[in-house]
């Protein structure tokens, strides 16, 4: 370690690992510190449960092929590649009925490019036409507009700063052209009042109501905004298609990491920061746990904004207003049960309902059909007992499509269901929630997988919101949100309005962290916008490589 670089950067987390090897392409000499034994954060792999298998025990369900820093950095060369299934969405209802959804469009190249699939639309269309007819013009017309205008906006809203209030970013810019079907209103819905307000089927409400707790980790009644709203009816029409890294999620940080060491980047675990210093109003470095002193000219935090301000930088001044702010961000959502589940045999959903359709899609949802109890019941029993007496849980049993997971003769299926924030339970009935959890999923599974019995269960393992917390301290209450993606809480106003852009209280001292947009998920903007901020800050071009690679 030397006593200097250019840039640090505090927490390893995954928006770590892809600022890291933009600042060193601008000849930056830059350094990593991070408390845990690994870089990468939420995108990190493991082995497990039993010997042979490797499970996600955080992030699953990516598109990171689709984020700028896949095609910057050639990542696929770093050993990055997916498989893109043609099934995509999936739920199979409780009275043996199912919506299937195909992808609209298929990738064609290792950059993610896309060209329409006329065979999955027409599929789409008559699997939804099956039960409702007017939905079915509605994904017909939606598909259409997504093409034609939303999908940029959306790719340029995420990968671009939040505009000031006043200017409209590009999904609101939008709200303008009529054929986009995106309405004034629509920013203002809750998750139930859009899910009525498009669909008359019981079928597409209650999954799009499910979907979207996945998707922001916003209830039924929470008003996800205009981002929310576009990413979740996106995935639920199948409008993007479905991605499995081969290897697991972890590939990903190892991919960036590779990148970010070919420039000279350097990364430091088991390094704790314990302060952000300043001197006359200037970050000049880092101080770590055990008193060493690293000097930087920029400082950027990879921790949210509540730990960056008001932990880290606890000696500085720090604005009433944006003290009480920061301790006023809602955390409670988005706070999961995740699980991995070890079998003989894939889940066997097809031979269930009586289609072969049903079973090849990554992201497979099954549960009551019944969109009046999903909106009104689900979070309450979330909330008052921790779990949900009917499971709506979302699985994906990637070693179908990735051979690399489990070895022949096993098969590895990633799920998730929801439950409360950590504090509504103490640690004793935290442990009975998981033994519950264990005990409704064993015996509400074969109903939609009858082959998934005692017997053909090898192991299970779960991470819960306090297992989350305990080794990602900036998930707050243990959700992945970090910081509810509620609309207050979005774009221009996240994580507050006084912070909401990718600097700090400090003119150096910078956040690529989830808790700034384009918030959660692997294949945010957060990281890729912090950048464009810097770059811009020094009057450099966000594209150039000034520290090329040698062939």
């Amino acid at each position: 370690m030397t006593d200097s670089y250019d840039a640090v950067i505090v927490g390893g987390g995954h928006h770590a690992t892809i600022l890291a090897p933009y600042l060193a392409r601008a000849g930056m000499s830059v350094a990593v510190f991070e408390q845990h034994s690994y870089i990468g954060g939420s995108a990190y792999s493991i082995p497990g449960p039993v010997p042979g298998v490797t499970q996600n025990p955080c992030a699953h369900w990516t598109r990171f092929y689709s984020h700028p820093a896949y095609k910057d950095f050639n990542l696929k060369a770093e050993g990055l590649e997916y498989v893109f299934p043609e099934g995509n969405e999936v739920m199979i209802f409780d009275d043996g009925s199912y919506f299937v959804g195909y992808s609209s469009n298929k990738v064609i190249d290792d950059n993610g490019k896309q060209e329409p699939w006329a065979e999955g639309v027409q599929r789409t269309h008559d699997n939804i036409k099956a039960f409702s007819k007017r939905d079915a013009d509605t994904y017909m017309r939606f598909r259409d507009a997504y093409e034609k205008h939303v999908k940029g906006a959306f790719g340029k809203q995420r990968f671009s700063p939040p505009t000031p209030w006043g200017t409209p970013d590009a999904l609101e810019q939008l709200l303008t052209i009529e054929e986009s079907m995106i309405e004034p209103v629509h920013q203002f819905m809750s998750s139930r009042q859009l899910a009525y307000d498009l669909f008359e089927s019981d079928e597409l409400r209650t999954l799009f109501m499910r979907a979207g707790v996945t998707s922001t980790g916003c209830y039924p009644d929470d008003v996800m905004g205009l981002q929310g709203f576009v990413h979740n009816l996106a995935l639920v029409l199948s409008l993007e298609p479905a991605a499995i890294a081969i290897g697991g999620t972890g590939e990903i940080s190892k991919a960036l990491v590779k990148a970010g060491e070919k420039r000279g980047v350097k990364y430091f675990t088991q390094s704790r920061v314990d302060e952000i210093v300043q001197e006359n109003g200037k970050a000049t470095g880092i101080r770590l746990a055990d008193g060493t002193f690293v000097g930087a000219k920029i400082v950027v935090s990879d921790l949210g904004l509540p730990q960056t301000v008001l932990q880290l930088l606890r000696n500085g001044e720090v604005a009433e207003k944006t003290r009480h702010r920061l301790k006023n961000i809602v955390y409670d959502r988005g706070q999961l049960v995740w699980a991995n589940v070890v079998t003989k045999e894939a889940p066997d959903y097809a031979s269930t309902v009586g289609s072969d359709e049903v079973g090849q899609q990554p992201r497979l949802y099954w549960g009551k059909k019944d969109p009046d109890w999903f909106a009104t019941r689900y979070q309450a029993h979330i909330m008052t007992e921790g779990i949900s007496p009917h499971m709506m849980m979302l699985s994906s049993t990637d070693s179908q499509w990735d051979t690399t997971r489990a070895p022949e003769g096993m098969h590895i299926t990633g799920i998730e269901e929801f439950t409360a924030p950590i504090r509504m339970f103490d640690k004793e009935q935290r442990a009975e929630l998981t033994k519950e959890f264990e005990k409704r999923i064993r015996a509400q599974w074969p109903k939609y997988a009858k082959n998934m019995t005692e017997d053909n269960i090898i192991a299970m393992q779960f991470f819960m919101p306090e297992n989350v917390n305990a080794s990602k301290p900036d998930m707050i209450e243990g959700g992945y949100v970090e910081g509810a993606h509620l609309a207050s809480q979005m774009g221009r106003f996240r994580p507050i309005p006084e912070l909401a852009g990718y600097k700090t209280i400090l003119p150096n001292l910078y956040n690529c962290s989830a808790n700034v947009h384009a918030g959660s998920g692997i294949g945010r903007g957060s990281s890729f916008n912090c950048w464009q901020q810097i770059a811009a800050d020094l009057g450099i071009d966000p594209q150039a490589d000034l520290n090329p690679v040698a062939e």
